[in-house]
């Protein structure tokens, strides 16, 4: 078993059996990716729409792609096809474009709404009032080729675990305030939790956690 598969084998002994975890395997080269899939590890997540084609077609057809970047609505009709899940839906421009490109591609595409939890204003995301005025609005539930699947959300990148903890706190209790009153059985995914912040994002309600340096090493940009 090579390093890549190890290290996964390893997180998924760690964690309880109802989370489910996203390898992200941006800026890996495919043979990485290969490595895990050959060992019987299916799902990967990356967070360009380029990389992301360019990897879907390129590698085996069997594995589920998440979308867990920024997407910029132009780019939607690319990935409509076959990702199995965006995790990053911040606009209801962009819910609307998802729900257009899902219905040409003869799907439903799952999504999560990305909700801004951190300190920081350069991560992308709805405040709650946004999103109760979406999922409050008539257009909402005339959308039939999109379903929203839970919330996602990244704390802010500080080593004050007290912090990150009061804030994916915050999207769990926000996250049950939306399945009890407004969605079904199916809003069931809490996105949130990466390479150092997993554990305590799973103590908090995690189901889904995103962690790429852990299992891929340290990232390689190229300019």
């Amino acid at each position: 078993m090579g390093i890549v598969a190890e290290n996964i084998r390893k997180i998924l002994e760690d964690i309880p059996d109802h989370v489910k975890l996203i390898p992200i395997s941006k800026t890996m080269p495919e043979e990485k990716i290969l490595e895990a899939w050959s060992e019987g590890y299916k799902v990967f997540g990356e967070n360009k729409v380029q990389e992301l084609i360019r990897k879907q077609e390129a590698l085996p057809q069997d594995i589920e792609w998440h979308m867990v970047g920024h997407v910029q609505t132009n780019k939607v009709k690319y990935i409509a096809p076959f990702v199995h899940l965006v995790h990053g839906v911040d606009s209801f421009k962009l819910i609307r474009v998802i729900n257009k490109e899902a219905d040409k591609a003869g799907r439903i595409l799952n999504c999560l709404f990305q909700m801004h939890i951190a300190t920081e204003e350069t991560k992308f995301g709805f405040d709650q009032d946004e999103v109760l005025a979406i999922i409050n609005s008539n257009e909402f539930y005339e959308l039939n080729n999109i379903r929203i699947r839970g919330v996602m959300g990244m704390a802010t990148f500080t080593r004050d675990d007290k912090q990150i903890r009061r804030e994916f706190r915050n999207l769990y209790h926000f996250f049950n305030k939306l399945k009890n009153e407004y969605f079904s059985d199916e809003f069931k995914e809490v996105s949130m939790g990466m390479s150092g912040d997993y554990k305590i994002a799973i103590e908090e309600g995690s189901t889904m956690i995103r962690v790429g340096s852990l299992i891929f090493g340290e990232r390689h940009y190229h300019n």
